[in-house]
């Protein structure tokens, strides 16, 4: 009796083809979603181009629909039991995506913090051009710290200090408004000044 092959080496070696094939033909289009063929699902719930809802589906029912359709299935919620797919552009997806994240971050406002140090017994002479330095900082979208350290036994003026603190927000108020009223950190009394356009929006 002719003896027969193992079954189970052919559908192994199958098997392995299979997969070679796959992998050359499921390369990572995409790092946010999956589309076609990379979607591994064995069913989707799947949206139609204009947003209509199409139930839950087979891939091979979903695939056969974004063909008919010239549109890609892009997996649009992967956490979702099942995925959520839509039929669309992916391409025009993507530069809309994109186009969006690009407005979001010009919405985004940067600013740095600058500081400014004061003394105890500045002069209206100097207090006018630190403050003209800290109107350039605001003009500029910056906010700044204004700080006044104490010596030795000038913790015993602290009332003088706020005054300086408080000449200086009127010689920068053109720019700026106080965002925290001084207030005495260890040694230091400190404020912050924001720019006006930012405590306006």
């Amino acid at each position: 009796m002719k003896e027969q092959p193992d079954r189970r080496f052919f559908e192994a070696d199958t098997c392995v083809i299979r997969l070679f094939k796959c992998s050359r033909r499921c390369k990572t289009i995409s790092k946010d979603n999956l589309i076609n063929e990379e979607i591994r699902a064995r069913e989707v719930r799947l949206i139609a181009s204009d947003g209509t809802q199409l139930g839950v589906v087979s891939i091979e029912e979903a695939m056969e629909k974004a063909n008919e359709a010239k549109l890609d299935l892009v997996n649009i919620s992967p956490n979702a039991k099942p995925p959520v797919c839509k039929l669309l552009d992916y391409g025009k997806y993507r530069y809309e995506q994109q186009k969006k994240e690009k407005e979001a971050k010009k919405k985004q406002k940067s600013y740095q913090v600058k500081e400014v140090r004061l003394g105890i017994f500045t002069e209206e002479h100097d207090l006018t051009v630190k403050a003209n330095n800290a109107i350039k900082f605001l003009k500029s979208g910056d906010k700044v710290k204004v700080s006044l350290r104490f010596r030795g036994r000038e913790m015993g003026h602290i009332a003088q200090g706020q005054k300086t603190m408080e000449r200086f927000a009127e010689l920068a108020a053109e720019a700026g408004t106080p965002e925290k009223r001084p207030e005495m950190e260890g040694r230091s009394l400190s404020m912050i000044l924001t720019p006006k356009a930012e405590k306006q929006s």
